[in-house]
């Protein structure tokens, strides 16, 4: 779990809380429910109108991922890849890989070593294997994308919401007491509109694509590792090759022997 996302939000929330004090104001007036209800219903459901109701199922099932999602480790990849060439190197062959293939969760390196194992065709091998990496960047696509949907609506529904609020002061000229505090309510809507999609929904949308971009570089890892252990080459010149792949933070630090 990378609890960036959780950190992020919840400090900005207590940035904009202490402005508020030091402002001289208190965090109640800026807690209004009509604008708040509807910022917040009115840019999901416009989100969800947007696409179909199964991409909103899948962002919604994707959104716990944000905030306590494990983060791929490209680095981690290597290893394993490393591993299954020494178990070619050292086994009898690719053979042997149809056992590494039952000890894994993973599906794309079951498929991956299965397919090693039965001898497929390098190029039917990559076409396959490239053609999972695509479709699970596209299925996470839909969720970020979902996310960053909201976080574009949000602001614009806040200026209708203050229109609308707008509209209902310019009724009440009448009552030049009150146009300071119906005035001021007014923009709360726009507050929440902006803030909705700054401190929430942009973050999630960002967070939720930089997950799924490091597991597709895991899997593009996983993938140039198997096709080089099909083309036979040593444990060590997969190793080096691969750690070119991988940005330096992510590598394992012990080498393979």
């Amino acid at each position: 779990m990378d609890p960036a996302t959780i950190i992020g939000i919840l400090v900005a929330f207590g940035s904009l809380v202490a402005m508020v004090y030091l402002e001289g104001a208190h965090i109640t007036s800026i807690l209004l429910p009509a604008p708040i209800i509807l910022v917040f219903g009115a840019s999901i459901f416009v989100a969800i109108a947007s696409g179909t109701l199964k991409d909103s199922i899948v962002a919604l099932k994707a959104l716990p991922r944000a905030f306590t999602g494990k983060v791929a480790k490209p680095g981690e990849a290597i290893e394993e890849v490393v591993r299954a060439a020494e178990t070619v190197q050292n086994d009898g062959g690719l053979l042997a890989l149809e056992a590494e293939s039952q000890k894994t969760d993973d599906p794309f390196q079951r498929s991956a070593l299965q397919s090693l194992a039965d001898g497929a065709d390098a190029d039917q091998l990559r076409t396959m294997l490239e053609e999972r990496i695509d479709t699970k960047a596209r299925e996470d696509a839909v969720a970020y994308d979902f996310y960053n949907a909201i976080g574009g609506y949000a602001p614009t529904i806040g200026i209708v919401g203050t229109v609308v609020s707008l509209t209902h002061v310019l009724e009440n000229l009448s009552e030049p007491s009150e146009l300071g505090h119906m005035i001021a309510a007014a923009f709360i809507a726009t507050l929440w509109g902006i803030l909705s999609a700054n401190f929430i929904w942009l973050p999630i949308g960002a967070k939720l694509k930089r997950l799924s971009d490091l597991e597709v570089e895991r899997l593009n890892v996983l993938l140039e590792g198997y096709m080089s252990i099909q083309a036979g080459s040593r444990p060590r010149v997969i190793d080096e090759r691969l750690r070119t792949m991988v940005p330096e933070r992510y590598l394992p630090t012990d080498k393979a022997a």
